[in-house]
This record gives structure tokens, sequence and C-alpha cells, in this order.
């Protein structure tokens, strides 16, 4: 097996190993609640961002896939920001100085989560990265990319996600009378 290939799988197995039974997350789950310290300070509690369509990505600065990504999902967000969307960037076994190297060559303007025990991406059943779940307004787990995504796919998962609350619920429109 190739030098590279097992760099890469090393840390997967990493968070399977030390997780022991490894939950499934699927569509229509609730997403597992956290709270995590923010590279700039602060804290976010996921709990907190209910009435937010949140997409919580799951990655570490080895990932080949993972600055190419970042930087292409930043205009997405800046388009959809505004209409209710957050990314969560997770670094999962970092060190902070690692991940602060790594944010200011990559150039995003989401948050980025430190868990630094990969507690959280355990939780998730993360076992290789990227990984990207979509969350709902009411919490609920509606969607996942696994690997690397682009702009246009990121883009059609969230945004029916971003759709009015009144839009998803509102009842089909009577038959127009004929006459």
């Amino acid at each position: 097996m190739p030098v590279r290939l097992m760099l890469l799988l090393l840390p997967a197995l990493f968070l399977v190993a030390c997780g022991g039974e490894r939950p499934t997350i699927a569509n229509d789950d609730p997403a597992p609640g956290f709270e995590l310290e923010r590279l700039d300070g602060g804290r976010t509690n996921l709990d907190e961002l209910v009435g937010t369509v949140i997409a919580v990505r799951f990655w570490a600065d080895w990932c080949p896939f993972c600055r190419r990504e970042m930087r292409e999902l930043e205009p997405v967000y800046q388009r959809l920001h505004g209409r209710g969307l957050e990314i969560l960037a997770v670094n999962v076994g970092q060190d902070r100085a690692r991940v602060e190297r790594f944010v200011e060559r990559a150039h995003y303007a989401y948050p980025t989560l430190l868990d630094p025990d990969s507690a959280v991406a355990r939780r998730y059943g993360v076992i290789a990265i990227p990984v990207t779940y979509f969350i709902d307004r009411d919490g609920i787990v509606r969607g996942r990319i696994l690997g690397e995504s682009d702009a246009a796919t990121f883009e059609r998962m969230a945004l029916p996600l971003l759709q009015p609350v009144d839009a998803l619920s509102a009842p089909p429109l009577p038959p127009r009378d004929p006459q």
C-alpha cells in the first residue's frame, strides 16, 4: 500500500478505533447536539442555531481536498448566509496553532470550530473526511456529502432547506375555474 494512502487512512482508522461502536446518523434523524470552541475564541452551541439551516463540515489540514473545497464554498456562503445558511467548519483532531495556519491560507469567512479530541466527529460517525451534514431549521439531518464536494453540489443540497417555511407547508392551490 503506498505511503500516501496509508497517511490518508490512518486518521480515519483513529476515529473509528477510539470511539467504540460507531453511531450511524441517517436522514431524518435529529442532529447530535454539541458545543465547541471557535477559532476566534467564542463558542458555538448547535442547539442555539435552531431556526438556521446548518452545514456541518468535518475537515483536517492533511485532507488533500479540504482547502480547495473550503475556498470554493466561500461564494456559496456569501450568497446564502443572508437567507439563513450557516456553515460550521469543524476541524477534527488538530491543535489550534495548526488550524490557525491552515485558515490563514484558505481564506474563508464561515466559522471554524475546534474538535481537538474528535469527540463530535465520533458522535456523527465520521470515519473519513471531508464529510458535510445538512441540518434543517428544526435540527433534523436532511442530507450529507461524503468526500469532496463542489459549489454546485453543495448549493443543490442547501437550497431546498432554505425555502421559506410557508412555501414548504402551504396547502396546494385550488384548481382554476376554466371560465
